[in-house]
């Protein structure tokens, strides 16, 4: 958008997320679509949509659904109900999608960013498609289809518009998948498509209130690089239709990523289109409250909550702990690293800067005495006392005359110089910290 563009975006997104269950959603085949020996291996009468077949929820995949959900600080409806969204479509054998429309288990949420909050709106399950593969054959364009996706648990996390830019959907849409991560409850490989990212992208004139009167949807984004290029190409091409006094159309769009534009698919479906209704084979859910307490009892503290409180507790910068640990158990391993290094007197910061850089070899399945004993070897000085240290210091500054004066005159950056003649000449292992001191109280006589 031009620098002087009198609009601003309003933007949401729908975030799509496979979860990694042993079995699929409706039934009790295998949920590996990926790792598939052959194209549907993985499949039954109930995935396949056969006459007859009833499908039987998953469990573990609802109880997943909440977890996030509580992680994200959702509200939780006690009530809940699965519907049949009615579309056809080749990748959907029974010419409907099992999924949520009014009553989904978690709403009302929250994801911070450092561009603001993103509310969230709603996170229900429902199952996945199969895959269309287009090929040719003996000469033909043909159209194959794989149905060991189809029925695989997934969880859609929708929010309110409340993206501000393209910048902060991307944040957003990694902090999402960070988060999906550490609870493991999804691999989110987005190369292969266990995580979708989609774009409800609008231009709003400034000062005006309220949402504009259209919006498109850009769709099935494989990879965060490329849902800010989607939104930035949105940005620009609205903008030019609207200062032709035009609206743009409702209309979803997808994203070619070798050209990097986005291309009109088909007129935007309102929900009227899908006519929801209540599966029939498929009873209401419901839950206590001391069930909903169960599961919050099971979610570990989040990362970010984590990097607050170690540097806090221990004055570790978020640059090295945010960059650590992937899952509960290395941050479970790492806060017992920063218990014994406090407990030994060590600096914790010190510590994760010298494992950051490879300096400290470590491994979390090491105990963390091996470490804390490596970063000692790595730190241990020599035992020289402060007079022998001041009588090497002075003959440094003598044999420097010149640097002295202009370090006098104000260039005090040539510490540095001073420091490594001293280390050169003392040619042993002193305490960093020490010989600095030391050094600046006798240039500064």
């Amino acid at each position: 958008m031009s620098e002087s563009c009198k609009y601003h975006l309003v933007c949401g997104m729908e975030v799509h997320a496979e979860l990694k269950t042993n079995s699929k959603m409706f039934c009790g085949c295998k949920n590996d679509p990926f790792g598939a020996e052959k194209p549907n291996s993985h499949t039954c009468p109930v995935c396949l949509g056969m006459p007859g077949a009833l499908p039987v929820a998953n469990k573990k995949a609802i109880e997943w659904t909440i977890k996030l959900g509580l992680a994200l600080n959702c509200k939780i409806n006690l009530f809940s109900k699965f519907d049949r969204k009615n579309y056809f479509y080749p990748d959907l054998p029974k010419a409907y999608q099992i999924s949520q429309y009014d009553i989904p288990f978690c709403y009302e949420g929250v994801i911070e960013t450092s561009h603001g909050p993103i509310r969230i709106t709603r996170i229900h399950l429902e199952e996945d498609t199969g895959k269309l593969l287009h090929k040719e054959i003996k000469g033909e364009d043909v159209s194959l289809i794989d149905y060991n996706r189809s029925s695989v648990p997934l969880i859609e996390i929708v929010t309110e518009p409340d993206i501000k830019s393209p910048e902060q959907a991307e944040e957003y849409g990694r902090a999402l998948r960070d988060i999906i991560r550490y609870l493991d409850i999804g691999n989110c490989d987005m190369e292969q498509g266990g995580m979708r990212l989609e774009a409800n992208i609008s231009l709003q004139e400034n000062g005006k209130e309220g949402l504009p009167n259209y919006k498109t949807e850009v769709k099935n984004i494989n990879s965060f690089k490329f849902a800010k290029q989607a939104i930035e190409f949105e940005m620009e091409r609205q903008e030019e239709i609207l200062e032709e006094g035009n609206i743009p159309k409702q209309e979803t769009r997808g994203w070619d990523a070798k050209k990097s534009v986005t291309f009109s698919q088909r007129t935007k479906e309102d929900a009227e289109d899908y006519r929801y209704f209540p599966d029939p084979d498929l009873p209401p859910i419901r839950f206590t409250t001391e069930q909903i307490e169960k599961i919050r009892k099971d979610i570990p503290k989040l990362p970010h909550v984590l990097v607050k409180e170690w540097k806090e507790n221990y004055g570790v910068e978020e640059r090295y702990s945010s960059i650590l640990f992937n899952s509960p158990s290395e941050a479970k391993w790492l806060e017992e690293l920063f218990v014994l290094s406090k407990k030994e007197g060590l600096k914790a910061n010190k510590l994760v800067g010298a494992m950051v850089n490879k300096n400290v070899k470590y491994n979390f399945t090491d105990k963390v005495e091996s470490v804390i004993n490596e970063f000692k070897k790595l730190n241990k000085t020599d035992d020289v006392s402060d007079d022998d240290l001041i009588k090497i210091i002075d003959n440094v500054i003598k044999a420097n005359a010149d640097t002295v004066a202009r370090y006098k005159a104000g260039e005090k950056q040539l510490i540095n110089f001073f420091f490594g003649q001293t280390m050169k000449a003392l040619g042993k292992k002193v305490d960093g910290g020490l010989l600095r001191k030391l050094l600046t109280q006798q240039l500064d006589k």
